[in-house]
Order: C-alpha cells, then structure tokens, then sequence
C-alpha cells in the first residue's frame, strides 16, 4: 500500500530532491571536497537568532527555502558557471535533506515550531 499522508509525502519528495541533487553535483564534477565543506553552510543562518526570534526565523527560513538556490542555478546555468551551479546544488541538497530529516521552515514562536512538526 503506498503512503499519501502528507508527511510521507513532503519526505518521498526530499529524498528525491536530495537524491537529484546530489546525482547532477556528481555530474557536474566539481569536486567532493567542495560539498562537505559547504553543505552545512545554510545552517549559518541559525546565528540570525542572537538578534532574536523575528530575525532569526527569517534568515533561518530564507536560507531554507528552494528559491534562491533555484534562481543562482539559474544564473549558473545562463552564464555557463559550472561552480555557481555546483553550489546551487550543495545548497538544494542541504535543504533537501533537512526536510528529508523532518526540519521544517520556523515560525516566530520558537526555534522548535517548524511547518513539519515540533523538532
């Protein structure tokens, strides 16, 4: 029987994001030193709630959100750079592998109140 709650679901789609991104990394050849040094960099964002939970859930969310990665791909892509394309990729793939993990997007409220559930 296939599973259509919405969580098994948005996690079904994470894997495959992450698994995507990942195979076109690889594709692109860049170097796998270059991954691990920048996969966990959108995770800098977290600082932002030093200067409080407004500030902090909205650099957080806005470094783990698809958009930006999907628009500096682009960029990558009109502009043949194969590096900002590769970094596009590590940036999806971290996001990817959160939801994949069950970090959701914050709310204000708290670091623990995600659109997923409660971390």
């Amino acid at each position: 029987m296939v599973r259509t709650d919405p969580a098994a679901l948005l996690r079904g789609e994470a894997a495959a994001g992450l698994i995507l991104s990942v195979a076109l990394y690889g594709w692109y050849g860049e170097g796998w030193l270059l991954f691990a040094a920048l996969f966990l960099a959108p995770d800098v964002a977290a600082l932002g709630y030093v200067a409080g939970n407004r500030v902090g859930t909205t650099a957080y969310n806005l470094a783990h959100t698809l958009g930006i990665p999907i628009l500096l791909a682009t960029v990558g892509l009109m502009g043949d750079d194969t590096r900002v394309v590769a970094i596009a990729l590590i940036w999806s793939a971290h996001i990817t592998f959160d939801r994949l993990i069950g970090y959701g997007l914050k709310y204000p409220g708290s670091f623990k109140d995600t659109h997923l559930n409660r971390v």
